[in-house]
């Protein structure tokens, strides 16, 4: 039974998240704050319980089920009900403001609920933790436990420390780790497409960003580890893979025995080459590296998804440069203009912040115009937040005031929705493979899945196809966010 306190508290929360019910609070991100557990999953009541909830980027999911694998193995079992649980994790995100302060409130809640359970830990994991460890142990005095993204599997010894009031911490980044042998607790799939972590850490430095500081450097796994991986998913059923890193295409492995260098191009392929059936994606790039080979590799398989996020940031150079984002406008086009004609179905988004430090409004407008010009299928869009520790915040001022950021921030969005809206009318009478994914959430009578290009496909359900299969669809018609099409059998 739930307690008065979540019953009655009225508490920022996400729709999708059942530990507080009835509350509808309209959000950004669909699936930050989510909790890891299988619906399917029977909670074993004689094992200790634990709960994690999400927050940020895809690979701060991907290391919530290597989390859950580790405490596995010292005899935890999940749990969905913060209620029932003994421990519970946050793997967090440092990389905008909002997810920082939405974690802060979670942490509040979850320090009242251990005030009614008591030995009940509370341990915050990922980027958060290596940026605020004292505060969270020492001044707010909100957690038991801090874990670093490198510090996972060190999680037995710390809970054991907790358990016997010590604080548990180990922030420590690593050169080496990848937790490349540890099999993934995908409490969180559908049992169709899953993430695979291939490399971790950016050597980049844009001056905007904490990763450099909360992830540490770039290294890549072992290119056997992910094969296979991939394998083994395809053994159990799985049909698409996502791979995964702050910068995936910086991978390169090299092997210590014959000294080979695995590039991002290659990984790609061999990751194709497992199994024709199983679909191929990968997030997030870098437009550095993504080089002409990794195109023709795109091109060459058709397994792999004609799919390529390319995050701009801005439309102006000398913008670009105060981002230290090592390219500007022209060099962007070049390359956007190679995957389209390397790649002509290919479907392109991005990343962009709006009101970074001195931006004019004639640089914002290149920005929007920037929109228009490459056609981006969705983005990620901001206002610039500025982040404690990172070189834009040492060197520049935060000189564009709240409301300028906002209506610069809409005005991208606006064109974004504007793009995306006549890219999708293009795809009308267009008929396209999709991989069922599961049940529409608007309709228990449509399918939802996806196609090559990751827009998102709603067709009605077919007698003889279930989810897991790929099916063709033709296209009806669409929104901006979606194409809604039938079955052509």
């Amino acid at each position: 039974m739930r307690s008065n306190f979540l019953r009655k508290k009225n508490i920022e929360m996400y729709d999708d998240n059942p530990t507080i019910s009835h509350l509808n609070t309209p959000l950004e991100e669909s699936k930050q704050g989510q909790v890891f557990f299988k619906e399917e999953f029977v909670e074993d009541d004689s094992k200790k319980k634990f709960y994690i909830e999400s927050y940020g980027c895809a690979m701060n999911f991907s290391d919530s089920e290597i989390v859950a694998s580790i405490l596995s193995e010292v005899g935890y079992a999940p749990t969905k009900f913060i209620e029932k649980s003994d421990l519970i994790l946050v793997n967090t995100c440092s990389i905008r403001d909002k997810a920082e302060l939405r974690v802060r409130k979670r942490l509040r809640v979850f320090d009242k609920i251990k005030k009614q359970r008591p030995g009940m830990l509370v341990g915050v994991l990922g980027c958060m933790a290596e940026r605020l460890k004292t505060k969270f142990l020492e001044e707010e005095k909100l957690v038991d436990m801090v874990v670093g993204p490198d510090a996972y599997r060190d999680l037995p010894k710390l809970i054991a420390n907790a358990e016997e009031g010590e604080k548990g911490v180990n922030v420590f980044l690593s050169r080496e780790e990848t937790y490349a042998e540890i099999s993934p607790l995908r409490l969180n799939s559908n049992g169709i497409t899953a993430l695979i972590s291939i490399m971790r850490g950016c050597d980049n430095m844009c001056s905007f960003c904490v990763v450099p500081y909360t992830r540490g450097r770039e290294r890549s796994r072992n290119l056997f580890s992910i094969i296979a991986e991939a394998t083994d998913l395809v053994g159990k059923g799985y049909k698409e893979v996502t791979l995964l890193g702050q910068n995936v295409d910086s991978y390169k492995w090299e092997n210590p025995e014959t000294k080979e260098v695995t590039s991002f191009a290659d990984l790609l392929e061999a990751v194709a080459l497992v199994n024709p059936d199983l679909r191929v994606r990968f997030s997030t790039s870098h437009p550095k590296d993504i080089t002409d080979e990794v195109l023709h590799t795109i091109a060459k398989h058709e397994n792999i998804c004609n799919y390529i996020h390319l995050p701009i940031q801005s439309g102006n150079s000398r913008v670009l440069k105060l981002m230290n984002r090592t390219y500007d406008q022209a060099w962007y086009k070049e390359r956007v203009e190679s995957i389209y004609r390397i790649i002509p179905d290919c479907a392109i988004s991005s990343d962009m912040i709006a009101g970074f430090c001195t931006e004019t409004e004639e640089e914002h407008q290149e920005t929007v115009d920037m929109v228009y010009w490459a056609k981006y299928s969705m983005s990620y869009m901001f206002y610039y937040s500025e982040r404690p520790g990172t070189l834009a915040a040492r060197k520049y001022k935060d000189d564009i005031p709240y409301d300028v950021k906002k209506r610069r921030l809409q005005e991208i969005v606006d064109a974004q929705q504007e793009v995306a809206h006549q890219h999708n009318i293009k795809d009308i009478g267009k008929t396209f493979k999709a991989l069922i994914e599961g049940t529409s959430k608007k309709s228990e009578n449509d399918f939802k899945g996806r196609n090559s290009q990751n827009k998102v496909m709603i067709f009605p359900k077919t007698e003889g196809v279930k989810p897991g299969d790929y099916v063709m669809v033709k296209v009806r018609e669409v929104t901006s966010a979606t194409l809604k099409g039938d079955i052509v059998l």
